[in-house]
This record gives C-alpha cells, sequence and structure tokens, in this order.
C-alpha cells in the first residue's frame, strides 16, 4: 500500500503541478501581464511546486532528511538522468546565450548551500539570504531577457508554455482549484508513504528523498527534456534542467527555510552535497568549451546516476542501522 500511495502522491503533484501554472498563466495573460514576467515568476516556480511542496510537507512532520534529500537528490537527478537519457535521442548543445552565465550561477549556490550547512542547520537567516539571491537572480535574467527580446531573439521555453495556457475563464478557475487543493495532498501523500517505505525498507528517510522522490518529482523536467530533445530543441532541455537546479536551492530551501528550520544531516556534508556539486561542476568544461552533450556522454550519465542511487540506498541502510 505504501508503494501505491506513492505512485498516487508523485502522480497528483505532477498533473495537480502542471494545472496549477496553466491555469495561473491563463489568469496572468487574461491580466495584461508581459509574457516574460510570466515565464520567469509563474512558470519558473510551478515547475518546481511539486520539490517545495514535499519539502515543505516533510520539514512539517519532523523529517528534514527528506526535505534536503528531495532538493539534492532532484539536483543530482536533473543533471545525470534528465540530461543524460535525452542526450541519448539527440545532442544537447551547450553554446546557447547565457548558459556560462547560469551554469556558473548554479555551481555557486551549490556550493553556497553547503557552507550554510556546515553548522548543521539552514536556518531562518540562511533561508533569507537564499531568497535574496533569487530575487536578484530573477531581477538580472529579467533585464538580460528584455534585452533579448529587443534584439529579436527568441523566447521558446516561455513561449511553448504560453500557447497551452487557457483562456476560458471556467477552466482557469478550474485549474487554478485544482492546482491549490491537489498540491498539498498530493505532497502530504507522497511524504506520509516515503517515510512508511523508508521504515519496511530499512533505510534512513533522507535516502528516499534522495532516490525515489526525488526522481519523482523531477519528472516535470524529464518529461520536458525528453519532448525537447525530440523537438531537435537542446537549448531548452538543457535550460530547463539548469534553471531547475538554480531554483531548487533558492526557492524549495530558502522558503522550507524560512517557515521551519532544517536540522542537516551530517551523511549530506559527508557525501551526497559533493556528489551534487561534482555533477554540478562537471558541466562547467563543456559550457565554457561550447560542447554537446552526446549519445556517449548520455550513456556515462545515466550508468552514474544507477551507481548514485546503488549507493544511496547501500548508505541509507547503514544509516537506519546506525552504523554510518
Amino acid at each position: 500500500m505504501p508503494y501505491l500511495l506513492l505512485i498516487l502522491g508523485l502522480a497528483t503533484l505532477v498533473v495537480t503541478g502542471d494545472l496549477l501554472v496553466r491555469g495561473a498563466v491563463g489568469l496572468s495573460n487574461r491580466m495584461g501581464i508581459p509574457p516574460l514576467v510570466i515565464g520567469l515568476t509563474v512558470v519558473a516556480f510551478g515547475t518546481s511546486a511539486p520539490e517545495l511542496v514535499v519539502s515543505l510537507s516533510a520539514a512539517a512532520e519532523g523529517a528534514p532528511g527528506l526535505s534536503i534529500g528531495n532538493v539534492v537528490g532532484s539536483n543530482i537527478t536533473n543533471i545525470l538522468f534528465v540530461l543524460g537519457v535525452p542526450a541519448l535521442v539527440c545532442a544537447i548543445n551547450c553554446s546557447q546565450t547565457g548558459l556560462r552565465r547560469s551554469t556558473t550561477f548554479m555551481v555557486a549556490v551549490s556550493v553556497l548551500l553547503i557552507v550554510l550547512s556546515f553548522d548543521g542547520t539552514i536556518s531562518f537567516v540562511d533561508g533569507l539570504i537564499l531568497i535574496l539571491l533569487l530575487a536578484g537572480y530573477l531581477v538580472y535574467n529579467g533585464i538580460e531577457a528584455t534585452k533579448a527580446r529587443r534584439k529579436g531573439q527568441a523566447i521558446e521555453d516561455i513561449v511553448e508554455e504560453i500557447d497551452d495556457a487557457p483562456s476560458d475563464t471556467k477552466k482557469i478557475v478550474t485549474y487554478l482549484i485544482i492546482g491549490i487543493i491537489g498540491l498539498p495532498l498530493g505532497g502530504k501523500l507522497t511524504t506520509d508513504s516515503a517515510l512508511d517505505i523508508a521504515s519496511m525498507m530499512g533505510v534512513a528517510e533522507s535516502a528516499v528523498g534522495l532516490s525515489i522522490v526525488a526522481l519523482g518529482t523531477s519528472l516535470p523536467e524529464f518529461a520536458a527534456g525528453m519532448a525537447a530533445a525530440l523537438r531537435r530543441q537542446s537549448a531548452v532541455a538543457i535550460g530547463n534542467a539548469v534553471g531547475s537546479n538554480i531554483f531548487n536551492i533558492l526557492s524549495i530551501i530558502g522558503i522550507t527555510s524560512l517557515i521551519i528550520p532544517l536540522q542537516v544531516d551530517e551523511n549530506f556534508l559527508r557525501f551526497d552535497y559533493w556528489v551534487m556539486l561534482l555533477v554540478s561542476a562537471a558541466l562547467l568544461p563543456i559550457v565554457y568549451m561550447h560542447r554537446s552533450i552526446g549519445r556517449f556522454e548520455g550513456i556515462i550519465m545515466a550508468l552514474l546516476y544507477i551507481g548514485y542511487l546503488f549507493l544511496v540506498f547501500d548508505i541509507g541502510h547503514d544509516m537506519f542501522e546506525g552504523g554510518f
């Protein structure tokens, strides 16, 4: 039953999160809000809604390992799995404008998260720092995107999201209501079932957050990456993954710690944080050298992800038994 509830919870998060984004975009369009603002705020936050809801729910349930593990695991998943598997279909070009800046910033905020965790707690002040950085990131990207628009450069990912938004008032309201009600329900189901599974499997809660829950909440990014690869729009695929990782740290950890301070398990500082930082930093030479992530790299990334999952459960079992 816990496994079925977990699947139901994750499915609820993915579906209702998508409906909430589309309803919010539809409402914004009806209110005359510029598409650029919608893309940088509503769409960006909305696609991170599943991770945010799970992290808040886990923190409220007294399971910070699941809360942080969901974010760290999602970031690792977004690079190794969400980029690796689509690369098997179509090589991902990493030479687009602004990608160097975004990737460097992603690595920088990963380092910042590690530094903020050294004292064993991500506090209210730490969360405030992350939220302020997020605000600065949004403002800067808004300025850059406005310049790009003036030069006639297309912002494909934002336009695609808006094209699928409802225009009918009843449909907009329905989407918003389903999203607002469904997201907390999905988060509750996911958190409770994940904790039950961790107990049944004899592993620490963080192991389930780093693996099963992280993979489940990364399904929207994976679906977007695969769709982009099939359409040969690699800029969307890598931009989606890098942007999601930045938002996961700044918005999800930031917002959660503003509400409930997060206790950081020692194992994150011993292992998982460094894996997240390593795979994030591995993108830097590819991006700075304008290389592509091809089929060979995709296979390596997918195999590394599988290996990481095995390690997570092995360490998680040791932690549960008190031997790590």
